[in-house]
């Protein structure tokens, strides 16, 4: 069994927005539903409902890191169709996000903000590097689910 670090926890805030042809109503419908928002993450290789709790099991890339890792997420803020805030727990990292929606003139803005505190060596570094391909992967999830309801 993996011991968890003992090192203090090293923290990682990226902030990236992005515009996609629908309302804020349509974006919303995806961004604030907590199961359509691990689809749109690459990492989640499979998640379940608790309650009130959404688990994520993460497949991270990093070798010393076995299996998948459950991270126990849950909604903690909401504004519709504006905002959402959401926050995450595991052993080996929190995880904060934001998505903030505003209409713009051909569509809708989307906001997004993500804090990890990563408890354990190389997860913070891991998101720092992937983070864009995320905020990517997250774009192309919402484009193609506006698209395909059309």
């Amino acid at each position: 069994m993996l011991q968890r670090s003992r090192l203090p926890t090293v923290t990682t805030v990226v902030e990236r927005s992005f515009e996609v042809e629908a309302t804020v109503e349509e974006v919303w419908e995806l961004l604030s539903d907590p199961l359509l928002r691990a689809q749109a993450i690459s990492v989640v290789d499979r998640f379940e409902v608790d309650g009130k709790v959404t688990v994520w099991r993460l497949k991270l890339p990093i070798r010393t890191l076995p299996g998948t890792i459950p991270v126990r997420t849950r909604d903690v803020e909401r504004d519709p169709p504006r905002y959402v805030r959401f926050k995450g727990t595991s052993w080996v990292m929190d995880v904060e996000g934001e998505h903030e929606l505003t209409p713009t003139e051909f569509g809708c803005s989307v906001r997004n903000r993500f804090v990890v505190d990563g408890k354990f060596p190389g997860v913070e570094t891991f998101f720092s590097a992937s983070i864009d391909d995320e905020i990517n992967h997250l774009f192309e999830f919402v484009s193609d689910q506006v698209s395909s309801a059309k």
